[in-house]
C-alpha cells in the first residue's frame, strides 16, 4: 500500500474515529486531541502496517491504547506519595476555606430530622451512619438482616422526601 493510498483510506476513517474518541472521552475537545494523536501515531508508525489488512481495527487500536494511555498517566499525575513521618499531607483536609454556616445549618437540620425518626427506624440508621454492618445492626439490635435493610431504606427514602431543600 502506498502512502497516498494509506493516507487516503485513514481519513476516510475520520467520522469513525470522532465517533469512537466521543464515546472514550465524552468531551469534544479531548476527543478532538485524541483523535489528533491517533493521526500522529498512525502516521509516524505507518511503516509498522502490513499492507491490505485491517486499517480500520488497527487504527483503533491506536485510538484505544492511546486512550488508556492517556488515562493511566493521567491517574499516576493525581496520585501523591507522602512521604512525612506523620502522614500530613494524606491527614490534611482538601477543604481550605473555614466551615460555612451554610454547611453547619444543613448539618443541624438533618440530625433535627433523624432525631425525629421513631426509634424503631432511628437506632439502625444511626448505627448504620456510624460505620456499623447490616449483619452487625441486626445482632445488636436482635432484628433479622431483611429487617434493618428494609428500615435503613425507607429512613432514607423518609429523610429525602423530608429534606427536599438540600438536594
Amino acid at each position: 500500500m502506498t502512502a497516498i493510498e494509506f493516507n487516503h483510506q485513514l481519513i476516510g476513517l475520520e467520522t469513525k474515529l470522532s465517533r469512537f474518541a466521543m464515546s472514550l472521552t465524552y468531551n469534544k475537545e479531548e476527543a478532538q486531541d485524541l483523535l489528533q494523536e491517533t493521526y500522529l501515531k498512525a502516521l509516524s508508525h505507518r511503516d509498522k502496517f502490513v499492507g491490505y489488512t485491517n486499517l480500520k481495527a488497527w487504527s483503533f487500536t491506536i485510538m484505544k491504547n492511546t486512550f488508556i494511555n492517556n488515562y493511566r498517566k493521567q491517574q499516576k499525575e493525581n496520585t501523591h506519595n507522602d512521604t512525612t513521618n506523620n502522614l500530613y499531607f494524606l491527614n490534611l483536609s482538601r477543604e481550605l476555606s473555614p466551615t460555612r454556616p451554610d454547611k453547619e445549618y444543613t448539618t443541624y437540620e438533618i440530625t433535627k430530622e433523624i432525631d425525629n425518626l421513631p426509634d424503631e427506624f432511628k437506632e439502625p440508621f444511626t448505627m448504620f451512619l456510624s460505620g456499623y454492618k447490616y449483619k452487625e445492626i441486626a445482632d445488636g439490635l436482635n432484628l433479622k438482616i431483611g429487617t434493618v435493610k428494609s428500615r435503613i431504606f425507607f429512613t432514607r427514602k423518609k429523610l429525602m422526601e423530608s429534606l427536599k431543600d438540600f438536594r
